[in-house]
């Protein structure tokens, strides 16, 4: 593909399904500009080196999502080197096990935070570039979970309801705009989520493929935007 000058922010891309999209999208796309944001500074030089490695513009930027000063300084450090993105891929979540009975408020409010208000945040305080260029990508990083509650899941079940709702909005808001804006709600993949089970990997989906799906919507006409994909493992859920 041709060399592009695009701008990509990705969260929690430093490992899982954000890593997969960073090294998908550096070769997809050589030359591109990259902010890369997660807590592992680490992990997280260590991707920028291997985008930069395919030729991308590829910077570190590590931030505890969780919290909301870090988060404000961090996108406008981002926007400072890197300038307004056109595309934001809003990844970084988390997933704790518990149900109303066993879940504590701050257990709550912690997958909350990282799995749906520092996607607001971080999408309030980038996408006002985006508006005034009259273009830009939005992607989240939604679930299965965004439609279908599982027991024992209630906090993160919430955030994602939350999040594909938040997509939603986004969408409605600014799609005169020239904005698009897509919700990925993929089912079990093979990220370190799921360290520890015994179920094989092919029953999984791998990373790669949700970093294609990302690609895919992304490379159509500005004519067109995927709003929602629905990925799940060919076996069905887990």
């Amino acid at each position: 593909m041709a060399e592009l000058t695009e701008h990509i922010v990705i969260t929690g891309a430093s490992r899982g399904i954000g890593a997969a999209v960073a090294k998908s999208w550096c070769q997809s796309f050589p030359g591109t500009r990259m902010s890369l944001l997660a807590r592992s500074k680490a992990e997280l030089e260590n991707l920028a080196a291997d985008c930069q490695d395919f030729g991308a513009d590829a910077v570190a930027f590590p931030c505890d999502l969780t919290d909301s000063e870090a988060v404000t300084v961090t996108c406008r450090m981002i926007l400072e080197k890197n300038g307004t993105p056109t595309v934001l891929v809003n990844n970084a979540g988390m997933y704790q096990p518990g149900g109303i009975t066993d879940t504590s408020f701050i257990d709550f409010n912690t997958q909350i935070q990282l799995n749906l208000t520092s996607a607001f945040q971080i999408t309030s305080l980038l996408i006002p570039g985006m508006i005034k260029n009259g273009s830009g990508h939005i992607f989240f990083m939604g679930s299965v979970a965004s439609l279908f509650a599982y027991p024992g899941s209630i906090a993160y079940n919430s955030a994602k309801h939350g999040l594909l709702g938040l997509a939603r909005s986004i969408r409605e808001e600014t799609k005169g705009q020239g904005i698009r804006v897509t919700s990925l709600l993929p089912g079990a993949t093979l990220t370190a989520s799921w360290s520890g089970t015994d179920l094989p990997e092919q029953r999984f989906m791998p990373a790669a493929d949700i970093a294609a799906a990302i690609i895919s919507a992304y490379t159509m006409s500005d004519r067109t935007v995927v709003e929602e994909i629905l990925l799940r493992p060919q076996l069905g859920d887990i």
